[in-house]
């Protein structure tokens, strides 16, 4: 069963660790998933599988919200294209934004295990 106060603290976490990793724009959002998995593993704890998956629940959800927002930026800005613009514009913005989201939130799923070994 998923510790969803694991996974929020774990996002929170990476959340607060991202806002700073501006100053080291590639090495500080790595960390800040890292340190977000790690914290979600960590809580979670009962093993590497279960960190590792309350890590990547914790990474996703940051990245999901990113690629909806995207998603709906790119759907107002398509309106230049009209309304088929917009909305292809706006669904394959998403759809990227959605695949880089999960494919960055590897990095937290380690940090999940980090975390679960930690605890």
């Amino acid at each position: 069963m998923t510790n969803w106060r694991a996974v929020g603290i774990g996002f929170l976490v990476e959340f607060v660790a991202g806002v700073f990793a501006f100053a080291l724009p590639v090495i500080g959002h790595a960390g800040a998933g890292l340190l977000g998995g790690i914290a979600a593993g960590y809580l979670a704890g009962g093993g590497l599988g279960r960190g590792a998956w309350h890590g990547l629940l914790a990474g996703a959800i940051g990245g999901i919200i990113l690629a909806v927002l995207f998603g709906l930026l790119g759907a107002v800005l398509g309106i230049v294209g009209g309304p088929a613009g917009s909305l292809l514009g706006g669904v394959g913005l998403f759809t990227v934004a959605l695949a880089i989201a999960l494919l960055l939130a590897i990095d937290s799923a380690i940090g999940g295990v980090i975390g679960a070994l930690l605890a």
